[in-house]
């Protein structure tokens, strides 16, 4: 540190910044700076947040992003903070004086003018609004101190970087603290679905809840047919986008187990999902028709909300209740048929049309 000499050659300058005041908020704005969290440190509190969601969240969520989508982000951006923590930090240049900046937003201080002293081979600038010289001296007491300090902040940003090793050791523990983290949501993912959902059921539950389903799509097939809930995801599920698939005149159907748990709730525990079992019972429905031979994908939806009544029924729901999330999943598939018109309701689809399956019911979802 350098030492305290007598102050000589006191200069009156005009008015200029308050540099103690600047400094003190560039600081304060440091300070901040260094306790806010890093990007690694955000980067994972925001996998956790997604996973969560996507285990407890809404199925669409579920059905729009595979959940090994963010453990793959999150692998390469910790692989990415690695590689950066084995590079040597760029080098700091220390600038003592006011950015353009801080002068914009702080403008000058509220001393009239200032004192310029030469302490030594040093420059010191004191604000002076007319106090005495005891009072200077104080003024000039605490500029040395405060260009001490900084002096020695200096010195440390200065000092020799951390060797190699030291970063590469630093650099490890990060990526092994953000492959465990990783880790360990991938095993409460796994936890979860192995103990909840379709996935949760025993063997013998989901072996005759596929049997009730291939039943009742043999009906609307008219011959028989199997239903099976696609556990592995090879098949229907988020990769695919689609939550059933049949080819066009077989035997076999695929549903996601997501749909096959809505079935399973419905026709061995009596509950209703609005929105779930609706979409549940149109899609058993829609890959039915499928099996029976219907190609084309408008006029199969459209038989699908009509079948639905009924299949809803022999499910456990009333009429009434099947015949209100029918037309509710009428209203979705027409917002569907809007962003593929591959799904667009034909105009033959209505009551009285073309594809009105009992023109004499008076009735039509």
């Amino acid at each position: 540190m350098r030492e305290s000499v007598p102050a000589t050659t006191v200069q009156l300058k005009s008015r200029r910044p308050d540099s103690k005041r600047v400094t003190s908020y560039r600081r304060g704005v440091q300070w901040l700076t260094d306790r806010l969290p890093h990007s690694p440190v955000l980067v994972r509190i925001a996998l956790v947040v997604f996973v969560l969601a996507w285990i407890f969240g809404p199925y669409e969520l579920r059905a729009a992003v595979p959940v090994w989508v963010p453990f793959l982000i999150a692998l390469g951006l910790e692989l990415h903070f690695f590689a950066g923590g084995l590079r040597p930090p760029p080098t700091r240049r220390s600038d003592r004086g006011p950015q353009e900046a801080d002068l914009d937003l702080y403008g000058y201080g509220e001393a009239d003018e200032l004192l310029l002293v030469r302490d030594g081979t040093n420059e010191i600038w004191v604000p002076y609004s007319g106090e005495s010289a005891e009072e200077v001296e104080e003024l000039i007491a605490d500029a040395r101190k405060l260009d001490d300090d900084e002096e020695e902040e200096e010195e440390e940003e200065d000092a020799e970087p951390a060797p190699a090793e030291g970063r590469s050791w630093r650099a490890l523990r990060r990526l092994l603290a953000g492959l465990a983290l990783i880790g360990v949501l991938a095993a409460i993912f796994w936890f979860v679905e192995s103990r909840s959902g379709w996935n949760g059921l025993s063997e013998d539950a989901r072996a005759t809840a596929t049997a009730r389903f291939s039943r009742e799509a043999s009906a609307v097939a008219g011959k028989p047919v199997t239903i099976r809930c696609d556990e592995s995801g090879n098949f229907v599920g988020a990769v695919q986008h689609t939550d059933g698939v049949a080819l066009v005149g077989g035997n076999l159907a695929y549903l996601t187990p997501e749909r096959c748990l809505a079935l399973y709730r419905l026709a061995f525990e009596g509950k209703v999902d609005s929105s779930r079992t609706g979409l549940a019972i149109a899609v058993l429905a829609h890959e039915a028709w499928h099996l029976r031979g219907v190609a084309d994908e408008g006029t199969t939806e459209c038989y699908a909300l009509q079948s639905g009544v009924q299949l809803g029924e022999h499910l456990g729901l009333s009429q009434g209740t099947a015949e209100r999330l029918m037309r509710a999943q009428r209203i979705e598939s027409t917002l569907r048929g809007r962003q593929d018109p591959a799904y667009a309701l034909p105009a033959e689809c209505r009551d009285g049309g073309r594809l009105d399956l009992d023109p004499a019911s008076g009735w039509f979802p």
